[in-house]
């Protein structure tokens, strides 16, 4: 690469051969001396980094996500049911409510990326976001005690509550839409400071880093099967206050937990706001549109081992998006000019640059998933709601039906962990045994029989329809093999995704990277609010109910699922394309045996120590 310190036309040369010997002698002993400081240093900090992070501190995170993950979706899992049963609206308004809420979540994770990474970090993000979390639940818990549940015991589908005051449902709203910015700010970024514990400079953890966000993944799943299953019996029977406090005691246990780490964790500083970093790229090039790029040798990138952006590595440079190279590009203009980052810009911000719009297309792919994904929360609930659900005496909660997909979660990821991956690797030779794309392609083709699976449920149920009944005679767990496939899609989808876009993601967006799972998931409830409407929208004409009226029996929901394995399908066609194209982040790696080297020298002095 090529390398300017200076960009004036004006550049002085010196003559080296007039140094006087003592000068030499100086300057030799400084290097010497410059050199013993740096070893000494780089020893301390990696002492400072093997005494910290680790599996010990990581552990903490996961037992911290369990914890905040059965409190969200104590509140999330039976929200549909809550808004039918207590504010008394309609199955197709209830199922957008959701959708939209379950969006705004994952969209405030973007909030929450981007703090974390230009200004707040990892750690004061999760706690500053964790605050408004317990924020939101406290206010959840005292409005369904104090407003909502009149007379006491109601919304248990037999008493009826009374109508509410427009106060209560106000408050109602603002909390959850608080507990909504509280879990989903905080997400992405407990993600991404748990895989910061794992350092990358060092072989040894970079498995253990890997293997982290399955187990992340595995903790979220362990902690909303509780919610999916007491939780949801108490909400059930109309007990709703005491599932949210509980709700909130999980969230409180959570916090306690994350703070008990704080001595121990590993800190990563905060690179700065990315945007402009990203906007002076664009910028650069557009006012280069006229100059061919230069060779890679040629482009501009500072001296040294350090990049231009603070706390990055670098990033060598790729062929694609050529264009953005002019943006790197020195031209007569740059060289007799001031330095302008609006107008040259180092390779690795350039990369950067190139990372975001190549990760793009990967990303919009797997909305489609997540629409598929969304519809376990509402149109599944729904669907069981009007089935069969009593065993003997025992009424089966519709969204308890959910901890079907959490054990089917869990169970896929130890056969992932333990069979897929040491077989695939065999075949393969890659150590990882699938690729995260390769994952995340077969996920979106496993959610894709999950819909038809769940269509061919509801073409069953619609024939054991009693008439006069509301509920049909068919079992509810005819639903079984629908959430069990959307288990086995989440484990190859999200858990590649959360390592794809972690691992793709440059040094100074990790957090982003993150993020963009969690927005992924936002974006497939707005899709899927957006599909309801559109196909209520042309479908309930005249005297056609529709495909998803409020009376589930006259309608045709089997018809929106099989719509929805037919987008699955195109999408993932779109996806292969995207995927065959997309060429992996290449970045500036420390050597190997500098890394043993400082081992050795971390082991004698922790032995003295």
């Amino acid at each position: 690469m090529a390398a300017v310190d200076s960009l004036n036309c004006t550049n002085e040369v010196r003559d080296q051969d007039n140094k006087t010997n003592g000068e030499s002698e100086a300057v030799s002993r400084n290097f010497h001396e410059n050199e013993l400081k740096g070893t000494t240093a780089k020893t301390k900090e990696s002492v400072i980094r093997k005494s910290t992070g680790g599996w010990t501190f990581a552990s903490l995170l996961l037992v911290n996500q369990g914890l905040a993950t059965l409190a969200f979706f104590g509140v999330g899992v039976n929200l549909v049911l809550f808004l039918t049963r207590v504010l008394d609206q309609e199955n197709a308004v209830a199922a957008n409510s959701v959708s939209k809420w379950t969006g705004t979540v994952y969209l405030c994770s973007l909030i929450g990326a981007f703090l974390s990474d230009s200004y707040w970090g990892r750690y004061l993000t999760c706690a500053v976001f964790q605050l408004i979390f317990l924020l939101g639940l406290v206010l959840l818990s005292l409005t369904s005690w104090l407003f909502l549940f009149h007379p006491s015991g109601c919304g248990d589908e037999e008493l009826v509550c009374s109508p509410t005051s427009s106060i209560g449902v106000a408050i109602f709203y603002l909390s959850i839409y608080l507990v909504a910015l509280g879990y989903g700010g905080y997400q992405p970024t407990i993600a991404t400071f748990g895989s910061d514990q794992f350092d990358e400079a060092n072989p040894k953890e970079i498995a253990s880093k890997a293997v982290f966000f399955s187990y992340f993944y595995f903790a979220l799943n362990l902690g909303s099967l509780f919610s999916n299953t007491i939780l949801v019996f108490y909400e059930d029977t109309g007990r709703w206050t005491i599932g949210f406090v509980a709700s909130l005691g999980s969230a409180v246990l959570a916090l306690l937990f994350f703070l008990l780490g704080t001595p121990g964790y590993r800190y990563l500083k905060p690179c700065g706001n990315p945007l402009p970093r990203v906007a002076q790229v664009f910028v650069a090039a557009a006012r280069k549109w006229d100059v061919v790029p230069s060779n890679s040798g040629d482009l501009y990138e500072v001296e040294g081992p350090e990049s231009a952006i603070r706390g990055s590595r670098k990033i060598f440079h790729s062929n694609e998006i050529a264009f953005l190279d002019k943006a790197a590009t020195i031209t007569n203009h740059d060289l007799c000019g001031t330095n302008d980052p609006w107008r040259l810009c180092t390779v690795t911000q350039v990369e950067e640059a190139k990372c975001v719009m190549k990760m793009l297309p990967i990303w919009l792919c797997t909305i489609i998933y997540s629409v598929v994904f969304t519809q376990m929360a509402s149109l599944f609930v729904e669907q069981g709601n009007v089935m069969k659900s009593d065993i003997g005496s025992f009424h089966l909660p519709a969204a308890s039906m959910s901890a079907f997909d959490i054990c089917s979660v869990l169970i896929c990821t130890g056969i992932y962990r333990q069979v897929l991956v040491p077989l695939a690797g065999k075949l393969s030779g890659n150590p990882k045994g699938l690729t995260e794309l390769q994952r995340m392609g077969i996920g979106l083709l496993i959610g894709m029989l999950s819909m038809v699976a769940a269509g061919a449920t509801e073409i069953a149920r619609l024939k054991h329809v009693v008439r006069g009944e509301k509920i049909s005679s068919l079992s509810i767990f005819w639903q079984i093999p629908q959430y069990v496939l959307v288990g086995a899609s989440e484990v190859f989808m999200y858990v590649g995704q959360l390592e794809f876009f972690n691992g793709q993601a440059p040094d100074g967006i990790k957090s982003f990277g993150s993020s963009l799972c969690m927005a992924s998931i936002s974006l497939g409830n707005y899709v899927s609010s957006l599909l309801v409407i559109m196909v209520m929208g042309i479908t309930a004409r005249g005297k056609s109910p529709g495909w998803i009226p409020d009376d589930l029996n006259t309608g045709h929901m089997d018809r929106f699922y099989f719509l929805l394995a037919v987008l699955a399908a195109f999408d993932f066609v779109i996806y292969v394309y995207c995927a065959k194209w997309y060429k992996c982040i290449n970045l500036q790696d420390s050597d190997e045996k500098e890394i043993q080297i400082m081992e050795s020298q971390e082991d004698v002095v922790l032995k003295k120590v």
